[in-house]
């Protein structure tokens, strides 16, 4: 059984609005902003959270173990940054940090990402960026 597995066990049973769910990981150092995402994510039925990490060791393990199709990822947290944590792992899902610091918006990362939240996030953002997930897929 997976990490993933444990945490977030799967739905007995799907149904078919829910077959084509973005697995998701937030990454987050800040206990509030991560239970605050959390809860604003899950009211949306295309994601399904299958995992979270306060810091870019637990997230590489996670992301390994659970193979997300997107991570929401803060940048700046002690221990390394989000950008460290990208330099480490090889990508293949979508990239939308969460931050407090604009000046990162023009990191050689963030051209790669699908987003850039400023925190806090509203809802109204959340849903602009999921729903430009389902039109880039």
């Amino acid at each position: 059984m997976s990490v993933c597995q444990l945490f977030f066990p799967p739905p007995k049973r799907m149904t078919s609005d829910k077959m084509n769910q973005y697995k998701t990981i937030i990454v987050d150092d800040e206990w509030l902003i991560l239970s605050e995402l959390r809860s604003l994510l899950n009211q949306f039925p295309a994601i399904k959270i299958v995992g979270e990490a306060s810091n870019i060791n637990e997230a590489a393990r996670l992301i390994s173990a659970c193979r997300p199709d997107v991570v929401f990822l803060d940048i700046h947290m002690p221990g390394g940054s989000g950008f460290d944590l990208l330099e480490r792992i090889k990508i293949n899902f979508k990239i939308i940090f969460v931050t407090a610091y604009d000046q990162y918006r023009n990191n050689k990362w963030s051209s790669k990402a699908e987003a850039y939240l400023m925190k806090p996030i509203s809802r109204e953002q959340l849903a602009r960026v999921i729903h430009n997930l389902s039109i880039s897929q």
